[in-house]
């Protein structure tokens, strides 16, 4: 199957998207999905890629990135997404899906609201 030169284009745009989303990062929003054996295998990849492709599609590349971690060290909760704000809490999500995902994307990166429901904090641990 022969490629496009415009779908070569496609491609190294989105792949240039996701290389400009782990660079730098002063001043953006963090979000981190963890990806060690145990998030992949708990379903982290589709979270990532949701994550990943919502701040894209909306533009928020400038304001928000989006990267991959290891163990988060969790793995009872996992698939887990940590928000890092500069100046504010480490916001830890868990049981993450990618309906979940869109959700913490809407309510809490763009509207500003922890949703406390799916974080580590609610599960009430002792």
């Amino acid at each position: 199957m022969a490629m496009t030169l415009d779908k070569l284009k496609e491609i190294r745009e989105k792949m240039q998207g996701d290389l400009n989303q782990r660079d730098g990062g002063e001043g953006k929003i963090r979000v981190l999905v963890g990806m060690a054996t145990c998030g992949i295998a708990s379903g982290a990849r589709p979270v990532l890629r949701t994550l990943s492709d919502v701040v894209q599609e909306k533009n928020m590349t400038d304001k928000i990135m989006v990267t991959q971690t290891g163990c988060i060290g969790l793995c009872q909760y996992e698939p887990i997404v940590e928000v890092v704000e500069q100046g504010k809490p480490k916001v830890t999500y868990i049981y993450m899906n990618p309906d979940k995902a869109q959700e913490v994307f809407t309510r809490h990166l763009v509207g500003g609201h922890v949703v406390r429901e799916y974080t580590l904090e609610s599960s009430n641990l002792k």
